[in-house]
């Protein structure tokens, strides 16, 4: 009979025996890569601006939506629709008008044209008559992280480099597009975006930008047989108006009755350059209001999208006229402003406001769906 007191000492070093085999096998490279397999890296994602005016959070905004909902008398039409401009203030200020807009878009992916902010131009130097893109893997939702849709990658192929620039860091100090975001994905889990920044340029070389850009679209849509409206949507972030002592902004003097003219000459603008069939002409005279400060000493700078909605109005415009040979006719959902609106009474819910609201500081802002007709 074998005595099991001699085999002891073989199975005690086989551990040893194999880890030497192993690690001689992949000094020899037997086993090639392995070694060199480098660790998966986290993607790179956008960091959030605003986590304050913005819902991150998906339990936060089903109360958000939920109240909303039960409040909202009106119903707008979903068939045709392609495009449409929103605000991009606090939630709290501007719930009213971003649910109406949202609650009817459905959509595989989405161009998103935002606002180049001051601050962001006061940091960075020569972001003039350019599109600002980013390089960011993924981007910050509600639901998941989003992805980017490859329409990105394409433009950066095929756009003309004198046209954009890729800055990270001025997506970071921007908030109109993230604004879209939450209210986007939450009726669009799997969404896509193409965040695209409008920097400020004159109506000519807009006019060039956008029939270059709008080419690029078309072709990528068409060879990706994407459907506008369905398979790709097109958002324009905008605020309006900002009036009031804080803002040095007093065309129409102070009180109620100068919140009212300011109002007025707002709705003046919607109803006749930013509803009905769009054209360059119309966009024209948008612009010719908004930065020739026709009306009294009323100054551009105090509307949030004054390059994004012109921009973005003449890109659609030319993108559905390629694709499907049709016009574009832009109906009001809503219009309103931070004055009027007051603060939606729901609190204890992780939303706050990042400004004041009163007559020496009051934001307006409208959300416009776009259709084909």
């Amino acid at each position: 009979m074998r005595s099991f007191r001699n085999r002891a000492p073989l199975i005690g070093s086989l551990p040893i025996l194999f880890f030497s085999l192993a690690a001689t096998i992949l000094a020899s490279g037997l086993l090639p890569g392995l070694q060199d397999r480098p660790q998966e890296q986290p993607r790179k994602i956008r960091p959030i601006r605003d986590d304050v005016g913005f819902c991150w959070n998906p339990e936060s905004m089903k109360i958000l939506v939920d109240y909303l909902a039960a409040r909202e008398k009106e119903s707008f039409k979903a068939e045709g629709l392609v495009a449409a401009i929103s605000p991009h203030d606090d939630y709290l200020y501007a719930g009213r008008l971003y649910y109406p807009l949202f609650n009817i878009i459905r959509a595989r992916e989405a161009v998103i044209f935002g606002v180049t902010h001051g601050t962001v131009r006061s940091e960075i130097k020569g972001l003039d008559s350019l599109l600002i893109l980013d390089d960011y893997e993924l981007w910050p939702g509600l639901l998941k992280p989003l992805e980017i849709s490859p329409l990105r990658s394409y433009l950066r192929k095929h756009l003309k480099p004198e046209y954009f620039t890729v800055n990270n860091r001025a997506h970071e100090l921007e908030h109109s597009i993230e604004a879209l975001v939450p209210f986007l994905q939450y009726f669009n889990p799997d969404i896509k975006i193409t965040p695209i920044m409008v920097a400020p340029m004159p109506l000519e070389k807009m006019k060039e930008i956008s029939e270059h850009l709008a080419q690029k679209i078309a072709a990528y849509m068409k060879e990706n047989k994407l459907q506008p409206g369905r398979d790709i949507f097109f958002l324009i972030s905008a605020d309006g108006n900002h009036y009031g002592k804080d803002f040095n902004n007093l065309a129409f003097g102070q009180g109620e009755e100068a919140h009212e003219k300011a109002l007025a000459f707002d709705r003046h603008l919607i109803d006749s350059y930013l509803t009905g069939r769009v054209t360059e002409k119309k966009v024209s005279g948008l612009t010719g209001e908004l930065w020739g400060q026709t009306h009294l000493d009323y100054k551009s700078s105090y509307w949030c999208g004054k390059y994004s909605i012109p921009f973005g109005l003449l890109t659609v415009e030319k993108v559905m006229k390629r694709n499907t040979g049709r016009n574009v006719r832009g109906q009001l959902i809503r219009f309103s402003d931070t004055y009027s609106e007051g603060v939606l009474p729901l609190t204890k819910i992780g939303l706050g406001t990042t400004a004041p609201f009163s007559l020496r500081h009051w934001v307006s802002f409208c959300s416009i769906a776009y259709y084909l007709e």
